[in-house]
């Protein structure tokens, strides 16, 4: 099946439904991902919608193609949006949201030993998997606060995007792990037997640990997890909430791709993820596809066209160095007989005594410029191509994924202008898949 086969991505109709609340881009680094999120909250805005993009990506470009002199865990107002809706744009700050949680849900006195906490301050600014589960509690914020109609989120890149969805359940498994729960049980153990069991059995264990970590980092841990103890379950209802959001019938991801090989690779294992997720895929965004006005043209033609130029151009520079060593072949004025190369002047400009005389550079044969501009066709229509069984392979395994095509710009996306033209071809993306 090739591409002109597979179902049209109508972007349009999914941005102006009401129903559509939440719109989450994911893909490999570097196919546009974050340019393709801020395209369609402009798009959408400019069509009535009340937005706030959300960026994972720690990128600046967001903030910069919108006018915004820097982004953070606080959505900002775009300005020069061109319709009737809204736009903001904000930039995932992990760590500030992670104290944000804190704040909510712990007394002050708690709250300010958390935050103070040095375990606490590594976990929030760098655990694995940190960014993405603060991601989702961001999203989630969103959501519950309805101030926006329309959210769409930007994810990291590689197949860490869909650590987004991993990342409830990894850190609800630390946070219930047995390691977590070996750390509280002292908490947990009143009494005598509690002060037998931290005598004899933690005393076995925190001496093995404090080895390993280190004295202070393990009272550091323990201390945090005492004080984290009522919080734990809230992190875990609130990612599953998040989570039954992402599948519900609002929600629709979007898979962006460039047409090359490595970029649809990723782009096939997460349309195969999000199916087994059961998360809502509305299809895929190819950007950056190249188009040629004369395909009728083949590389193959265009090449051959180039080498009879060259061919003919070499016998047209070989033939008249012959033919002048040949007498009474060329008329020459009297006295110049013989007289060729650099002793030959032209009696209208005689060469100044003393001076060096500039000899003018002539512009290149027509035949040497026609040569390569088949050439540079020939290349075009072989990356064309090549783009084209790429996609082919892709449509062959998932014949059911829309698709809308992006053709790619002339240069870098750096303002609303550009986001604009990035979104007139996204919904015209789909007259061409």
């Amino acid at each position: 099946m090739t591409l002109e086969a597979a179902p049209a991505l109508h972007v349009d109709p999914l941005l102006d439904d009401p129903a559509t609340r939440i719109v989450v881009c994911c893909g490999a680094g570097g196919v546009g991902k974050t340019t393709t999120a801020a395209a369609l909250g402009v798009r959408a805005a400019e069509r009535g919608r009340k937005v706030v993009v959300l960026t994972i990506d720690p990128a600046r470009r967001l903030a910069q193609s919108m006018g915004i002199d820097s982004l953070d865990n606080t959505p900002r107002r775009v300005k020069d949006i061109e319709g009737p809706g809204e736009l903001h744009a904000m930039m995932l700050d992990m760590k500030r949201t992670f104290d944000e949680i804190v704040e909510a849900h712990a007394d002050p006195e708690r709250a300010a030993a958390i935050l103070g906490n040095p375990f606490y301050q590594s976990l929030s600014a760098g655990f694995a998997g940190t960014q993405e589960y603060m991601a989702m509690e961001k999203l989630g914020q969103l959501r519950a606060r309805d101030a926006w109609d329309l959210i769409v989120v930007d994810t990291p890149p590689s197949r860490s995007a869909l650590d987004f969805l991993d990342a409830p359940k990894r850190l609800g498994s630390f946070l219930d792990g047995k390691f977590i729960k070996l750390l509280m049980a002292p908490a947990k153990v009143g009494g005598r037997a509690g002060m037998k069991f931290l005598n004899v059995g933690m005393s076995m264990m925190t001496g093995t640990l404090g080895k390993l970590l280190g004295g202070q980092l393990l009272r550091d841990v323990q201390t945090f997890v005492s004080a984290m103890d009522t919080m734990f379950g809230g992190f875990r209802t609130r990612a599953d909430a998040t989570y039954r959001l992402l599948q519900a019938p609002g929600t629709a991801f979007l898979v962006v791709a460039a047409p090359e090989r490595d970029a649809l690779r990723e782009a096939a294992y997460f349309v195969e993820r999000l199916a087994a997720e059961e998360m809502p895929l509305a299809g895929l965004v190819l950007n950056r596809v190249h188009h040629s006005g004369a395909s009728r043209l083949s590389a193959e033609r265009a090449l051959a066209a180039a080498e009879r130029l060259d061919e003919g151009r070499g016998q047209d520079l070989a033939d008249p160095a012959e033919n002048l060593e040949e007498p009474g072949i060329v008329d020459q004025d009297p006295g110049k007989t013989g007289v060729r190369g650099a002793e030959a002047t032209s009696p209208e400009t005689p060469a100044p005594s003393g001076a060096e005389t500039a000899v003018p550079s002539d512009p290149p044969p027509v035949e040497d410029v026609a040569a390569g501009l088949l050439r540079l066709h020939a290349e075009r229509m072989q990356v064309i191509a090549r783009e084209q069984r790429t996609r082919d392979r892709f449509t062959a395994l998932h014949p059911e994924v829309a698709v809308a095509e992006v053709a790619a710009l002339a240069g870098d996306v750096h303002d609303l202008a550009g986001l604009r033209t990035i979104g007139e071809r996204l919904a015209a993306g789909a007259a061409t898949a």
